[in-house]
């Protein structure tokens, strides 16, 4: 092992390998883009939640939406993992994968009709409301299934969490939660519905988070807020912490350990007694993956250097949406390096992975690897400029399961209607 970004994707021979695979075989047998998955590294991260938070009694939810191919949610349900989601579509898949409902949390702001009343047919673990009306309308669908519902509410404890603003989620001027100061009168409120049942507490302030303090005041706020309820004669079940660990992103990132997390707040959940949920995502699948591309074209144009690659915005948005910077590696080494831009075929100037970066000097046909793509990058893929999504790839050892089928063009176009409409449009 020559050197590595991580211990599951390093050199061997001047070739990348993904645990004990070449890299350059996968992509020669399915093409690219692919995205290529390290189970063994999934299955640490769980290990380090798990013995984080073995002393205290903690369900850890994988928040599906930072990678919600079937095969992976199923490595977390085999795991005994319980799941966070924040659409329909997430409960949909979390069922398909084998959760139990009670181990189902739904947070979100716009949950529709339908999505709710779905969830609430599935007899969820919580509901994690997000608004005074989001309580009156649950309350009503409630009713009309003949059954209860679960419920957290969302506080927002106006929380710095040292990130992105983008990705920033527990400030006051945000949309998501109910504000501190207002989050006892919704509690009384949601007491006083009949087909609701209050079950817990829970926030969530943001994700990418290198620094673990402002866990610290967040949970402080929120453990002050459930003894406030107690006197009210409001008994919670459990206090929810959300996600929100960062990842390597950098070589240089030495983002914080599950225990680092556990040691700042399972002090203050013991005071309540309650159980403590967790729902992290990105640190449990984000070191996991990597996307595997093919250089197209070299181009100079006066000192610059393009390497034009032949995955786009549409399959990592990272970097266009919050410039977020991915380490790229080749695939195999060369022996001299170059500064370029290296960018995708998409039709946007935003359309790049990393600007005047030093690289090996690869060329046509060569393949690039951006890592640390395991977390919202496939999840947040599109079909823009009527590009198919890649493949998905899943790495156990020595051997490789193909886990999603790259689209097809027809794949894309089937739900389209492209008969001419007969009749007039009223």
């Amino acid at each position: 092992m020559e050197d590595s970004f991580s211990p599951y994707f390093y050199f061997l021979d001047r070739e990348l390998y993904c645990e004990k695979t070449p890299i350059k075989k996968i992509a020669k047998k399915f093409g690219t883009p692919v995205y290529i998955y390290s189970k063994k590294a999934i299955l640490d991260k769980i290990k380090e939640y798990k013995k984080a938070f073995k002393d205290y009694p903690t369900l850890i939810c994988y928040a599906a939406k930072a990678n919600s191919n079937l095969s992976i949610l199923k490595i977390f349900q085999e795991e005994g993992l319980g799941l966070d989601i924040v659409s329909g579509g997430e409960l949909y898949r979390g069922l398909k994968a084998g959760f139990s409902p009670e181990k189902i949390v739904y947070a979100g702001v716009g949950k529709t009709d339908r999505e709710l009343m779905d969830a609430i047919n599935a007899g969820i673990l919580s509901f994690n409301v997000e608004s005074l009306m989001e309580l009156d309308v649950l309350d009503q669908l409630s009713e009309k299934a003949g059954k209860k519902a679960n419920i957290s509410i969302r506080v927002n404890p106006d929380v710095n969490p040292k990130t992105h603003p983008y990705i920033s989620t527990g400030l006051k001027k945000s949309k998501f939660g109910i504000d501190m100061e207002d989050a006892l009168k919704a509690y009384e409120i949601a007491s006083k519905k009949k087909n609701l049942n209050i079950v817990g507490i829970h926030c969530h302030i943001g994700s990418q988070i290198m620094d673990v303090s402002p866990y610290k005041e967040a949970v402080e706020k929120v453990v002050q807020l459930v003894f406030k309820l107690k006197k009210e004669g409001i008994e919670l079940k459990h206090i929810d912490i959300g996600g929100g660990l960062g990842i390597k992103y950098r070589p240089e990132d030495r983002p914080p350990h599950p225990e680092e997390l556990a040691k700042v707040v399972i002090p203050y959940v013991k005071e309540t007694g309650l159980q403590l949920l967790i729902e992290p995502g990105r640190s449990l699948v984000g070191e996991s993956g990597a996307l595997v591309s093919q250089v197209l074209f070299l181009k100079d144009k006066g000192d610059k250097h393009f390497i034009i690659i032949d995955s786009g915005m549409n399959d990592l948005l990272r970097p266009a949406v919050y410039q977020a910077y991915h380490h790229i590696l080749p695939v195999e080494k060369k022996n001299e390096k170059v500064t370029a831009d290296i960018v995708g075929p998409i039709c946007e100037t935003g359309d790049f992975f990393a600007l005047d970066r030093e690289i090996d000097n690869l060329k046509r046909g060569d393949y690039l690897a951006v890592m640390s793509a395991g977390a919202y990058g496939f999840s947040m893929s599109s079909n823009y400029n009527t590009r198919p999504r890649a493949a998905e790839v899943l790495v156990d050892g020595e051997n490789f399961y193909l886990i999603r089928e790259r689209e097809s063009y027809d794949y894309i176009l089937q739900p389209e209607i492209n008969e001419k409409i007969q009749g007039e449009v009223k």
